[in-house]
This record gives C-alpha cells, sequence and structure tokens, in this order.
C-alpha cells in the first residue's frame, strides 16, 4: 500500500487465512517488521488480538 495503510482497510499482502504475503521477504513494510507481538497486544487469541488492533487504528486515526 504505497501510501500507508488507513486505519479500518485491511491490508493487501493478508491472504484468504489472514496470513501476511510478504512475511519474511525484504519487501515487507518496515513498520510490520518493527511490530513487536506481545501478550499485551495478542492476548489469548486471536479475537483478543483483533480487538487490540481495530482499538490501536481508531486511536491512531486521523
Amino acid at each position: 500500500m504505497p501510501g500507508g495503510k488507513p486505519a479500518g482497510v485491511r491490508c493487501v499482502q493478508l491472504d484468504d487465512d489472514q496470513n501476511c504475503k510478504v512475511f519474511g521477504h525484504p519487501s515487507r513494510p518496515a513498520v510490520c517488521a518493527s511490530l513487536k507481538p506481545s501478550t499485551e497486544m495478542c492476548g489469548d487469541n486471536r479475537e483478543q488480538a483483533m480487538i487490540f488492533l481495530h482499538r490501536l487504528e481508531s486511536l491512531t486515526s486521523a
């Protein structure tokens, strides 16, 4: 996403199983590569992780 990924917009690099198609590739954006998952961010399951990410996106949207 050349202009960045707007809050609430699905990343174009996610496949149908919600996996990153560029994980581990040199073309992976620096912001993604620098993201360090934590228990606070991921919770105990995918639902908790998505709640955190949605909250983060809403707090950082312009």
